[in-house]
């Protein structure tokens, strides 16, 4: 199944999608909100402004259509209360603010995309990201092997601009410059070895690999970045004292001109790539923080030229130290996916629907757990299902699942494990010792 044929599933008027009750048992499909429904609900914030004189405004069509269903709420400007042959009472009505009414739109937009996700197919989500793949391949490829190149020139640009100049600010800028393609072809080898696999030697895979490259990655700058703190802070103690400005070097300010203008058109193309990629996400980072550097190295390089001399080297300790954060906080990061932290609440749910509706066979959902194993997910599921059933039944309801599990996307691998009650204690236990 293409993208092309799921999207000629999706039901007239935007209700999403057109389901059965197999697909859909719990009937979530009849909780999603359409567009014109989301609209409602902006729209009723103006009623508010009318309440204070006591006017009644007339139902909508979605409102009265919505008020018709068992157990729905009244919309309407004016609530109605009829009792037998009683007259009609108008209570005033209490409209939401506008703040509450997008907190509330909000809700229903997320409940939306979480609706949408669970009745997805597991053949639909993989469809969907090899659509992706195939869609931003070229756009990967450019941003890769972009970057390398880019980064390239930048730094014979800015290896000029800090030598003629001789401004510590600038040499930091040069520093960073300098360690972008090392640290580019670091991702690429480290992305290259992750597809290239041994089974014998490696039988779960190098997906690994990808996050300690970028770890590697991460400490290569911020070691940079240290030694350029300690530069700084002895000009700073040996011109200590002196009141004279540096010289201003045009031509420089011109090149780190340049780099950032080059810098700032790589971060706007990885931005729609970052959050599918690790290794965009990576240099889309990279990128981000490249155009603080080179900003405020501009205005240091030149503060120290046109103010106090002191300002390049400070510029210079300002800027390494936040590199170093940033870097710091981005490899923190990266070792938690390598530790084992959980997997997102959408993940979560996802992965739990699955199993709740994978078998009329399975029973109870007795525990699923979903952790990082690097930048993939590692599924750990408990199902439970009837004590008589036979062997090969419970056999090939685990076997199917764990291949459905293994299908997602985000998902490296599944262990499925069948149980016929729910009130036994855990059966794995954290292991703090040999």
């Amino acid at each position: 199944m293409n993208l092309e044929e799921i999207e000629s599933q999706r039901a007239p008027g935007g209700r999403l999608p057109l389901v059965n009750e197999e697909s859909d048992p719990y009937g979530l499909s009849r909780r999603y909100k359409t567009p014109s429904e989301l609209a409602a609900i902006q729209a009723n914030t103006s009623r508010k402004r009318d309440s204070a004189g006591g006017a009644q405004r007339p139902k909508s069509s979605s409102a009265a259509s919505d008020n018709n269903r068992p157990g729905s709420a009244t919309k309407a400007g004016t609530t109605t209360v009829l009792m037998g042959n009683m007259p009609k009472i108008s209570l005033p009505p209490f409209g939401r603010t506008a703040a509450q009414a997008r907190r509330l739109q909000g809700f229903y937009q997320a409940q939306n995309e979480t609706i949408e996700r669970l009745l997805k197919s597991v053949e639909e989500h993989r469809a969907e990201a090899r659509q992706e793949q195939g869609d931003d391949h070229l756009k990967v490829q450019i941003a890769v092997w972009g970057s390398l190149a880019a980064n390239v020139l930048l730094t014979v640009l800015q290896l000029y601009a800090a030598i003629s100049s001789g401004s510590l600010s600038l040499f930091t800028t040069m520093a960073d410059a300098i360690f972008d393609p090392l640290s580019n072809v670091t991702l690429i080898l480290t992305n290259r070895a992750v597809r290239r696999v041994d089974p014998a030697r490696f039988p779960s895979g190098k997906a690994r690999l990808e996050t300690v490259g970028n770890i590697v990655f991460c400490f290569l700058m911020t070691a940079v970045s240290l030694i350029l703190i300690a530069f700084a802070a002895r000009e700073l103690a040996e011109h200590d004292g002196e009141t004279a400005v540096k010289n201003f070097h045009l031509p420089s300010i011109i090149a780190v001109c340049v780099a950032f203008g080059t810098k700032l058109s790589l971060f706007l193309f990885t931005w729609s790539l970052k959050d599918r990629y690790s290794q965009i996400r990576i240099l889309w980072q990279d990128h981000r923080n490249d155009l603080l550097v080179n900003g405020f190295g501009i205005l240091t390089s030149v503060g120290g030229s046109k103010l106090a001399w002191w300002l390049d080297p400070a510029g210079a300790i300002v800027l390494s130290i936040l590199i170093s954060v940033i870097w710091l906080r981005t490899a923190f990061t990266e070792f938690l996916l390598l530790v084992g932290v959980v997997a997102s609440v959408e993940i979560q749910q996802l992965i739990t629907y699955v199993c709740v509706t994978h078998s009329p066979l399975v029973k109870q959902i007795d525990t699923v757990r979903a952790y990082h194993s690097g930048p993939r997910l590692i599924a750990e599921v408990d199902i439970v299902m009837d004590p008589e059933a036979s062997l090969m039944e419970t056999h090939d309801v685990a076997e199917a699942l764990q291949f459905k599990l293994e299908s997602l996307p985000d998902v490296e691998r599944a262990y499925v494990h069948v149980d016929y009650e729910t009130t036994h204690k855990p059966e794995h236990a954290y292991k703090k010792d040999l």
